[in-house]
Order: structure tokens, then C-alpha cells, then sequence
């Protein structure tokens, strides 16, 4: 039986190949099925391009194009996947899937980590440990309760839904924006259309950003937006950088406009040491590391094998996380 050939762009030292592969090679179908060619990005070369009818990869260099004249399939293993989107890429036949969903769990618990930090008040805790400082003054009017708070999210895609659901599993108020909002969740309490997003910025005291980047999300939060939402809500973003008017984000911190904002993700990256993010007190600042996980690779794999069964039945309307290339996610 003739194997397909599987081309995976395999970073040196990055775990989540070695789980992906080896969860991949459980698989009898794989063992069957499957030829593999592992490379790191930077060894690819035209040969095994030319190959290649399945890719796996973190990203797709634009120039790899040209030379994919079998390729049929893109697996990414990432979900946020804008910087591979090129032109050629988009307008050809080739059948892209994203890892939307890998992240939920990870991501969800990391937005609720800083939610927590602020609720109460651990990251002044943190900084006062770090001083061997002990001081209670001004802490019973700081701190409150996630139970009973509002909470908006922005983008109810997979990620978006879990934190939702840790939402009111906390016993909070949990609004939502979705390009589809007729499609219910039992975890959502309204569920708006992204033009209603003044009314979410409005209501909520937590906004968690959940969007993938697009041009239509880019610099969704910008001067207007934080001057819609309140002065004691937290804004939490751990979409891309770029979702946020970054200046207007500082602005308004440094201002008062809005209480705090726990950022996984900035414009640019890494975040200039000159900063003043750094240094603010009411920022949570982590290094775009929310989504890491040691099952990663495991779950990546998991949508990949489900993808390849569909993929050699002929049955690509059984695939999972195709990519609409229309919109880019």
C-alpha cells in the first residue's frame, strides 16, 4: 500500500514534537500509512517540499510555496496561524487546519490565574515579598470577589468558551461576543454580536480578549473602547499583541481609564525593556507563555490523526479546524 508523505517541520529541542510524533506513531494507521520526513524549518529544502503531500508545521514560510507541488494538506500546530497566510497560499487548493482547542484548557487557567492575582490582590503581595515589605493598609478596600463580578469575553471560539465556562463555574455574570451568536452556550449568559462589543466593554469588570488577530480585530481596543469600559474593570489579553492599540493601552493604564491588565501577548514581541508596562503596578505581565502545556504535542496529534483518517478516506468535509480561508481562522 502506497504511504503518504508527511513532511513535519520539527524544531530542534522543541518538546511538543517529540510528544506529537510519538503519539502519532501509536497510531496504527500511521505506522501503516504514513512516510515521514522530520527537518528542522531552517533545513527544508526544495526536494522534500517537492515531496511532500501533508505538512506539519508551526509556521509555513512563504517561499516553501513554490516548490510544494504535491502538497494537499497543511496541518498547523498552532491556532493563531496570520503570518503563514500569503497570498499563494490562500488562493490554492490546498486544505489548511489549524490546532484551535489545544490551548483552551492552558490559556483558561492562565487568564484565571491573573483574574485571581487581582481579585486578590496577590500581585501587590508578590512585589511586597520581593521587598520583605509587610503591609495590610489599603487591602480590605482593594480586594474583591470573582463570585457575583461580570464578566465579558471577547471571541466565544474555543478558547473564549472555556474561560466562560471556569466563569460560572465561579458564579460569575458572563457576557460574550461571537461572530455567530445564535449558536448558544449553556456557560454564557448573553451572547452578543461582535457589533454590540460597546455593550460588553460596558458591563463587565473582567474583559478577557479571545479573537484571533485579522484585519478586522486589529487594534480592536484602542482609546475609544478603554474609554467605554469601566474604571475598576481588568483587561486581559491573551490573544495577540496587536488586538490592543498598545500607546492607547498605556495611556489609559497610567491614567486611570481602567483599573489593571494582566497582558500575555504585545506589540511587538519581546516587549521592549524601555517599557512602562514593567514597571506598573496594576500589570500582570507574562511572556506570551499562557498556552504552554505539557500535553501539547498529545493533544496537537490528536486533531492531526482525526484529520488523517478523513484526509485518506477522500473525505475532506470530515475534517476538523479547517481554516476558512475567507477570514483566516
Amino acid at each position: 500500500m502506497t504511504k503518504v508523505q508527511v513532511l513535519l517541520a520539527c524544531s530542534p529541542g522543541w518538546r511538543i514534537h517529540e510528544h506529537f510524533l510519538k503519539r502519532c506513531e501509536q497510531d496504527e494507521l500511521v505506522r501503516e500509512r504514513v512516510e515521514w520526513t522530520v527537518l528542522p524549518p531552517d533545513a527544508i529544502h526544495p526536494d522534500a517540499l517537492a515531496q511532500a503531500e501533508v505538512m506539519v508545521c508551526g509556521h509555513f514560510a512563504r517561499e516553501w510555496f513554490v516548490h510544494c507541488r504535491r502538497l494537499r494538506w497543511i496541518q498547523f500546530l498552532g491556532a493563531g496561524i496570520e503570518g503563514s497566510l500569503s497570498p499563494e497560499l490562500l488562493t490554492s487548493d490546498i486544505i489548511l487546519t489549524n490546532a484551535s482547542g489545544v490551548h483552551a484548557i492552558p490559556i483558561a487557567e492562565h487568564v484565571f490565574g491573573m483574574m485571581l492575582m487581582f481579585a486578590r490582590g496577590l500581585h501587590r503581595c508578590v512585589r511586597q515579598q520581593m521587598r520583605a515589605e509587610w503591609n495590610r493598609d489599603g487591602f480590605r478596600e482593594q480586594v474583591r470577589e470573582l463570585y457575583g463580578a461580570t464578566l465579558g469575553v471577547v471571541g466565544l471560539g474555543a478558547i473564549g468558551a472555556a474561560v466562560a465556562e471556569r466563569g460560572k463555574a465561579f458564579g460569575m455574570r458572563v457576557l460574550a461576543t461571537r461572530r455567530h451568536p445564535q449558536q448558544r452556550t449553556e456557560s454564557v449568559d448573553v451572547l452578543l454580536p461582535p457589533a454590540q462589543l460597546p455593550d460588553l466593554l460596558r458591563e463587565s469588570e473582567y474583559v478577557v480578549l479571545c479573537v484571533p488577530l485579522t484585519h478586522e480585530t486589529r487594534h480592536l481596543i484602542g482609546e475609544a473602547e478603554l474609554r467605554q469600559m469601566r474604571r475598576d474593570a481588568i483587561l486581559i489579553n491573551i490573544s495577540r499583541g496587536a488586538v490592543v492599540d498598545q500607546p492607547a493601552l498605556i495611556r489609559a493604564l497610567q491614567e486611570g481609564w481602567i483599573a489593571g491588565a494582566g497582558l500575555d501577548v504585545f506589540d511587538p514581541e519581546p516587549l521592549p525593556a524601555d517599557s512602562p508596562l514593567w514597571q506598573m503596578s496594576n500589570v500582570i505581565l507574562s511572556p506570551h507563555v499562557s498556552g504552554v502545556t505539557p500535553h501539547y504535542g498529545a493533544r496537537a496529534a490528536e486533531i492531526f490523526l482525526r484529520n488523517l483518517r478523513a484526509f485518506l478516506a477522500g473525505d475532506p468535509a470530515s475534517m476538523v479546524n479547517v481554516v476558512d480561508k475567507r477570514v483566516g481562522y
